[in-house]
């Protein structure tokens, strides 16, 4: 059963978000084919990639008798029907759930899982995402082999550095690797291409809401094949394989593509990859869809916790602080621990450097949240009143704010420090990377407020949680000045 977080409604909370923009597709490469179908896996007439002939070393004559046998156990296979098409009595049926799964013997060889995520979601949401997916991973290796193959980065909305390449992008650029691998079994895609024998991903499912939708009242898990509401952001190639977006890789292709309506947590898709196909590579497309398995819980911060940034960059980010915020992880008594699985602090321990950190969200905040997104003027009168309240000189801003604002707020806020990187430094670390450097800078600040429902903040607040800050000096947020009821954001408490 899914943890939906407080309240009643499965939409509250963190957990809910990146379903809902569903207006915006990926741009198509070419029509998408009638029905949005291709024939069942094991009646593609396609070659299977990375299948090679071998010969015989066997003298003339044995060869002979051993191609007889041959032709008769290929004829017999032939009229046998694959397990693709047909799954047996073991198929999963509406109403299954994934704690029914059988123990599986071990599989012979790994079998790997893919994810895509709607285009305009951006970095921090795509992080959320790869939570969800984590326990799904978890839940298939209860019964086979599995590894989790890294979606690359790039071509995300927020990225908009000019002259700046920002596709095929591997996690490593942005975490650490062997940290993700203390948790679930993970492989970079160049990895996944060179294991595999080829650009080929053998399903791909691509996740959907219900066409009738889900009417409120009693939640229900549920997950059918259906015909796709939307139209298919793939086209086929003359060879009958499907071509779409793939992370900018165009030489991948997939080999069938079909659609699942899903209302559910992660793992309710669990029993269609372990009995539905026998595909070795299975792509969940739009995982978004897909709700946490229990928001919150140990194996959420598990997770949460393994996703450690890349080492270059907590470094960038540290020197920064030493020298322009007189920060240090001794005297802010935020020392940590290189092995994810060995730090846990108590809350309260952490104190922080002597600056105020926030997070100022501009941009399509100012017209998508209106009311509870401060002016800038708004949001200057707030920030000197911390400052003053916590005897803090210095405030460190991250922002998205256009040019023209950033020259008003150094106007009207002298003593703003910003991490403003050289041309050389944002093709380095990318502006992905320069957002985890700002996240890093404030998640170590004496005291932090942030913007609201941004999912930049919420990862700040994770990030503060793991280090120990005490939640009053983390869970706070800039008020909209027409806002009559100021909601500060929940607690979300780190459990080992």
């Amino acid at each position: 059963m899914a943890t939906h977080g407080p309240g009643s409604s499965p939409r509250h909370g963190p957990q809910w978000r990146g379903q809902a923009r569903t207006g915006w597709q990926r741009p198509r490469p070419g029509p998408a084919p009638e029905g949005a179908r291709s024939p069942p896996l094991g009646a593609s007439k396609a070659p299977r990639p990375g299948r090679t002939a071998l010969r015989s070393p066997l003298p003339e004559m044995e060869t002979r008798g051993l191609g007889r046998a041959l032709l008769l156990l290929g004829l017999a296979a032939a009229l046998c029907p694959p397990r693709a098409a047909q799954p047996g009595p073991g198929v999963f049926q509406a109403g299954h759930g994934a704690a029914s799964l059988p123990a599986a013997a071990a599989a012979p060889r790994r079998r790997y899982l893919l994810y895509d995520v709607n285009p305009p979601e951006g970095f921090n949401l795509r992080r959320d995402v790869y939570i969800r997916v984590a326990s799904l991973l978890k839940t298939l290796l209860k019964s086979e082999a599995w590894v989790l193959v890294l979606p690359p980065w790039g071509r995300l909305y927020h990225w908009q550095s000019p002259d700046i390449h920002q596709v095929r992008i591997p996690w490593s650029e942005f975490f650490d690797l062997p940290s993700l691998n203390k948790n679930i079994p993970v492989i970079e895609y160049e990895q996944f291409l060179a294991e595999s024998g080829g650009p080929f991903i053998e399903q791909v499912y691509v996740l959907q809401s219900y066409a009738e939708g889900w009417k409120e009242g009693t939640w229900e898990e549920k997950i059918d094949e259906r015909p796709c509401i939307d139209q298919l952001m793939y086209s086929k190639d003359k060879h009958e394989y499907y071509r779409g977006w793939f992370w900018g890789y165009e030489e991948t292709r997939s080999l069938n593509i079909s659609c699942l309506s899903v209302q559910g947590s992660a793992s309710i898709i669990a029993p269609i990859l372990l009995k539905n196909t026998s595909a070795r590579s299975v792509m969940l497309d739009r995982a978004e869809n897909l709700l946490h398995d229990h928001y919150g819980g140990r194996d959420y911060w598990n997770t949460r916790r393994s996703m450690v940034f890349a080492k270059h960059l907590r470094v960038v980010g540290d020197e920064f602080r030493r020298k322009y915020l007189h920060s240090t992880d001794e005297a802010d008594r935020t020392d940590y621990n290189e092995d994810w699985t060995q730090m846990k602090v108590k809350l309260g321990t952490a104190v922080g450097g002597p600056y105020l950190g926030v997070h100022l969200r501009r941009k399509d905040f100012i017209w998508g949240h209106r009311e509870d997104v401060p002016s800038l003027h708004g949001a200057v009168k707030k920030i000197r009143s911390l400052m003053e309240m916590h005897k803090l000189e210095r405030v460190f801003v991250a922002t998205d704010a256009i040019v023209e604002e950033t020259e008003e707020l150094k106007k009207l806020l002298p003593e703003m420090v910003r991490f403003e990187p050289t041309w050389e430094e944002l093709e380095l670390y990318k502006d992905g990377g320069i957002a985890i450097i700002d996240q890093w800078i404030c998640a170590h600040a004496r005291y932090f407020t942030g913007t609201s429902v941004s999912t930049f903040s919420f990862r700040i607040h994770e990030e503060r949680e793991i280090l120990g800050f005490d939640p009053k000096t983390t869970y706070n947020r800039f008020c909209g000045e027409k806002e009559r009821n100021c909601e500060q954001p929940t607690h979300w408490k780190i459990v080992y």
